[in-house]
This record gives C-alpha cells, sequence and structure tokens, in this order.
C-alpha cells in the first residue's frame, strides 16, 4: 500500500505565499507523475499542477506564472510553491501520484488551503 503525506497548508492573506509538499511511504513504486489538484466546495476536483518523471511539467492555466511545482517524482516527493495567492484557490489541496505499474491512483488525505483578508 502506498500512501501520501502532504503538508503546508494553512490561512493566508490574499497575495501571499505557501509551499506544500507531498511525500510517498509504504509500499513504494515509481510513478509517471506526481501532482496536485485541489477542491473548492461546491465544485468538482481539478488540477492545479502535474511533474512527470523526465521533468515535464503542466499547470493549470489558473494558477499559471503564480504556481511552481517542484520535488523529485524519481524520489516519490513534491512541492506546489503557491505565490499571489487570490481567495478563488481557498480549497483543500490534494496530492497525487500515478504508479508506472498498473496506472494506479494514489491520493493524499488533502490539506487546506485557505485565502482570505
Amino acid at each position: 500500500q502506498v500512501q501520501l503525506a502532504e503538508s503546508g497548508g494553512g490561512l493566508v492573506q490574499p497575495g501571499g505565499s505557501l509551499t506544500l509538499s507531498c511525500a510517498a511511504s509504504g509500499s513504494i513504486t515509481s510513478f509517471v507523475f506526481m501532482g496536485w489538484y485541489r477542491q473548492a466546495p461546491g465544485k468538482q476536483r481539478e488540477l492545479v499542477a502535474r511533474s512527470f518523471r523526465g521533468g515535464t511539467t503542466n499547470y493549470a492555466d489558473s494558477v499559471k506564472g503564480r504556481f511552481t511545482i517542484s520535488g523529485d517524482v524519481a524520489k516519490n516527493t513534491v512541492n506546489l510553491q503557491m505565490n499571489s495567492l487570490k481567495p478563488e484557490d481557498t480549497a483543500v489541496y490534494y496530492c497525487n501520484a500515478r504508479s508506472t505499474w498498473l496506472s494506479n491512483d494514489y491520493w493524499g488525505q488533502g490539506t487546506q488551503v485557505s485565502v482570505s483578508s
């Protein structure tokens, strides 16, 4: 079994910054990618950013230029640096990873990010 542990959420004022971190543990397998999704109240879960083994990254249009995904998929860690946060970034952020073998998706329990003055 694979566990994804997130950390770094919290409350921040508009324009502020937060960094989220995610590390995999347990029956570690190799991942095709690791990334972050978010879900705001009453909305569907959406992709925020993803980092592929090999270095390719992609971002939701709404966070391009403000968020940066980093870490090392080969070492089963991924971070999300969030700058210039807006109230609409408020959501529960989930770490996600897809295994190379069988393409299983794994999810963290989520960490709350709240942007408010």
